[in-house]
């Protein structure tokens, strides 16, 4: 049996695929990326400042690059963007490009991350604007649900800690071959 080259990180925001993947990426050796800050740096702009200067059009053909680079690379931990998943062609590049794990939580966990913890509130968030914050992301979950579902594993973090979730996320890898989630 031969592990995958990469593992890739998908599900909502505040799913906690870049703690979980800075952690999981210790336990195995390799290389930590978080995409969206792999974005930023490249752009010498945050996330919300994409959005909003260039739209959320321009940040998705700016994320297809990058997914097409990391792709190409192996033995790295990858936590993708929350929408990066749902673009048939970024979701096809994952799938057959590494083990994908998609982070699942409930609405109101979310919501509770994103306004109670340190994740920079729902401001922070431009596709949480304009609308009350759980009920857009009850509407994003309800439109991306297809989307996460193709992943090869889900893990349900509403009750888990950070560390358990790395576990989980770990005991996945070690029993995957090739990239195809075993």
């Amino acid at each position: 049996m031969s592990l995958p080259n990469n593992i890739f990180l998908v599900g909502f925001m505040a799913s906690g695929k870049t703690n979980v993947g800075r952690i999981l990426s210790r336990l195995i050796g390799w290389e930590f990326v978080d995409a969206d800050l792999e974005l930023a740096k490249r752009t010498g702009r945050s996330i919300p400042e994409i959005f909003q200067e260039d739209g959320e059009e321009a940040f998705r053909d700016l994320e297809r690059s990058l997914i097409k680079e990391l792709t190409s690379d192996s033995k790295k931990v990858i936590a993708m963007g929350g929408g990066a998943f749902v673009d048939p062609d970024n979701r096809e590049q994952l799938l057959t490009h590494g083990l994908v794990l998609c982070l699942r939580a409930e609405p109101e966990t979310i919501h509770r991350r994103i306004t109670e913890g340190m994740l920079g509130g729902a401001e922070s968030r431009p596709l949480l604007a304009g609308t009350p914050p759980l009920e857009r992301i009850k509407e994003l979950l309800g439109e991306r649900t297809e989307s996460y579902a193709k992943a090869h594993h889900t893990i349900d973090t509403d009750f888990l800690t950070t560390e358990q979730v790395a576990q989980e996320a770990l005991k996945l890898f070690n029993e995957s071959d090739a990239g195809t989630g075993g």
